[in-house]
Parts: C-alpha cells; sequence; structure tokens
C-alpha cells in the first residue's frame, strides 16, 4: 500500500509551539474507531479488497484496520470543506447549555446526542439540515463563538490537518442573539488566529451565504466578507436546501465577490442534479463545488468541470447520511477519479457525523476500493485547489509533496 508519510514535524509555521498530536481533546479521536465508519465498512466487508484484510481471523483483520487507521492518520491531510456549526463537541454543548441556562430537558450528553449527531441508518437530507436548527441555539455570547472556533481548529489538528479552510454562516451565529456579522465574524477570526498558532495548523475562513437568505442579507454576508480579509477570510459560499432555492439569484453577489477577489465555492449537485453544478459554475462563477457528486450523472457536467480546472469536495460519510447516496460502496467517488476529476475528500460536518477526516480517508479505501496512492494524490488536489495567495499556496504545494513522498 505504499510507503508511510513522513514526519510533519517541520511544518512551515511562525509558531513556536509543540507540534499538536493525538490527544483527549475531542471525542472523536482519529486513533479509535467512529461508530459510523466502522459501520459501513462492516457492511461493505464484502467489497473490500485489500489482500492483508481477507482470509485471515477477526483479530488479525482487526489488527490490520488498526495499522491501516494508524497510518492515514499519520498523513498530513487537508481539509477544505469543514462547517464550524457541525464541529461542536458534545461535551462543549452540554456545558453552554448550563452555563447559559438554554432551556433543555436535560444537560446529559447522551440526551443530547441524537438533537445534534446522526444516530440512525435512515438517511435524509432535510432531517441533516434540522441539526444546525438546533445547534443554533448554542451561540449565546462571544466567549462562546470564541471558544466553539477555537475547538473546531484545535479538533482538526489532533487528526493531523495540515491546512483547514473552515466555513460558517454568520447569520447562523448572529442573529438569535442580536449580534451583527461584523461581530461575529471577528470574533471567529480572532479565534481560529490563536488556534493556528497554538495548534500549528494553517486555517482559513469561508463566510457562507444560506440560499433561503433574501437578497439584501446575501449582500451583507458578502460584503462582510470582503471587510474581514485581512482576518483571514479568503471565499464566499452558498449552502443549504438546493431543491427549493436555486443558485441563480445569487449570480450577480457572488460574481462581485470573485471581482473583488474572493474566492467562491458553491453547495451544488448534492440533494440537487447535475444541472447544479453547472449553474453554480457558469453563472456564480465557482472555483470549488460543495459535494458535487451529482456531476456523475450528466457527461457534459464532467466535460465542464474538467475543462474549468473545478475541485470538488467529496465527503462520504455526509453523503450517505442525507441519503444522497444509498450506499457507501454505491458512491460515485472512484468513478470521478476514473474520469480524471478534480477531487478531495473532507469531512463536512464531524460532530455531526460522527467522523474525522482520517475515518473518511479509511471508508474511502475500504468500502470503495480507493488506493493510497490516491488519498495522497486527493491531499495534493485540496492544497493545489485551497483559496490561498498563489505563493503560500506553491510553498505548501511543495512541503505536502515531500511529506507524502510524491515525486
Amino acid at each position: 500500500m505504499g510507503r508511510e508519510a513522513r514526519s510533519t514535524s517541520q511544518f512551515p509555521s511562525t509558531s513556536t509551539t509543540g507540534e499538536y498530536t493525538e490527544s483527549d481533546s475531542h471525542p472523536h479521536q482519529a486513533g479509535a474507531p467512529v461508530q459510523n465508519a466502522d459501520e459501513y465498512i462492516g457492511e461493505a466487508d464484502e467489497y473490500i479488497g485489500e489482500a492483508e484484510m481477507m482470509g485471515h481471523s477477526q483479530e488479525e483483520r482487526s489488527g490490520a484496520l488498526a495499522s491501516l487507521r494508524a497510518r492515514l492518520y499519520r498523513m498530513p491531510k487537508v481539509d477544505l470543506h469543514r462547517h464550524l456549526e457541525g464541529s461542536l463537541r458534545l461535551q462543549t454543548l452540554a456545558e453552554i447549555a448550563q452555563e447559559h441556562g438554554i432551556d433543555l430537558p436535560s444537560y446529559d450528553i447522551e440526551y443530547l446526542r441524537p438533537f445534534a449527531v446522526v444516530t440512525d441508518k435512515e438517511s435524509d437530507f432535510h432531517r441533516f439540515l434540522e441539526k444546525f436548527r438546533f445547534l443554533r441555539r448554542f451561540y449565546p455570547s462571544q466567549a462562546v463563538v470564541e471558544r466553539i472556533a477555537y475547538e473546531a481548529v484545535a479538533d482538526a489538528a489532533a487528526d493531523n490537518i495540515k491546512y483547514l479552510e473552515l466555513r460558517f454562516n454568520p447569520v447562523a451565529l448572529a442573529r438569535g442573539q442580536g449580534f451583527s456579522l461584523d461581530q461575529v465574524t471577528t470574533w471567529v477570526c480572532g479565534a481560529v488566529a490563536r488556534a493556528q498558532r497554538d495548534c500549528r495548523v494553517r486555517t482559513n475562513v469561508i463566510l457562507q451565504i444560506g440560499r433561503d437568505e433574501n437578497l439584501d442579507t446575501a449582500s451583507h454576508i458578502a460584503e462582510t466578507a470582503l471587510a474581514h480579509r485581512q482576518d483571514g477570510v479568503v471565499g464566499l459560499d452558498l449552502a443549504g436546501d438546493e431543491v427549493s432555492y436555486p443558485a441563480h439569484h445569487f449570480a450577480e453577489i457572488f460574481q462581485r465577490a470573485r471581482r473583488d477577489g474572493l474566492s467562491v465555492t458553491v453547495h451544488a449537485g448534492e440533494a440537487g442534479g447535475a444541472e447544479n453544478v453547472r449553474e453554480a459554475i457558469e453563472l456564480l462563477g465557482a472555483q470549488r463545488i460543495g459535494h458535487g457528486v451529482r456531476s456523475i450523472d450528466n457527461s457534459d457536467v464532467i466535460q465542464l468541470v474538467r475543462k474549468r480546472g473545478v475541485t470538488l469536495e467529496i465527503c462520504p460519510t455526509s453523503n450517505v447520511q442525507t441519503g444522497v447516496e444509498r450506499r457507501i460502496w454505491q458512491h460515485p467517488l472512484l468513478d470521478l477519479l476514473a474520469l480524471d476529476v478534480r477531487v478531495t475528500l473532507n469531512t463536512d460536518d464531524p460532530s455531526i457525523s460522527d467522523t474525522t477526516l482520517t475515518d473518511e480517508y479509511l471508508t474511502a479505501m475500504l468500502a470503495m476500493g480507493i488506493k493510497l496512492e490516491q488519498i495522497k494524490h486527493a491531499i495534493m488536489t485540496a492544497i493545489e485547489g485551497s483559496f490561498q495567495p498563489p505563493e503560500e499556496r506553491s510553498r505548501l504545494v511543495a512541503w505536502f509533496r515531500t511529506q507524502l513522498e510524491l515525486s
């Protein structure tokens, strides 16, 4: 399965803090089994193609699985598609609820779990979105917003992620509490800056517009993003219910954002069809597509994605939980790679999905037949498609290529 990645101790950074390693800071550590990933692996057992996992005892298989998981953990990673609102620790939720008197029947973590984490096998896109509506109750103060943002970066670092783009909807953090969009963006960017210094994970921020927002609010979010470019905001995203709310209404806002220097990613081709991917690229100027798995259904859209060099932000576990794909081994990731589409692997909402990026890699290999070299290729595609200044991106491309031992 190839040589292991080299030590990541020389990650380029101005920080003088020590390397962030596996710890108990997050309940879903990369070195330990994650419930949903292991369920998918179990369901896909007959499809596993790794020779060392076949024809051996359960003990030998468990050992091989642990060895593979550890190898994947050690690899330096890139996560381009991670929502702040989907990255809240359950323990933090319980503590926030108690400290701020949020009205809940119980503050027990196990009581909170089904409201904030996908806990059943029934996949449904709108049920998945309901988790975010519940979580909007948990941003009552500046200190809480800063804590959540800091912990999201720290948890990424604990999974050996070395470059992260963290996205959030400022309206979700501001509207229910009477904060301004500028305030919450300042708080998030400040906490992210502290966390990346402490944890040595390069992090940039993307502001997200909900598809159900009116154009005035959408314009305000775009203006807020532009105002915070010096604070690490690099892009603008459109997300939400793509079936009920078409993207073309926001075309002028996104076109203006690109002209003014922001990069653009758009959730499309997830719950909706391939034509939504075309719309995002041609009308909104999307350089990356969030998910985009339905692109596979239309050869013309695939050609457009390839011609424009658009990068797809694939999130396998999320795609199954939202019902985009019925079974993990039916996911089109392998087909997209075969078609030479620029594909990356990401977590989407690690806490809601009960996953880590290590587990996304593991699931891709064991349930979809992705090879280790393809995982490395996806990591390089991600850093090459990151929303960074060209000189910084080139420096990190060279660093990742060395660490992954790619020629």
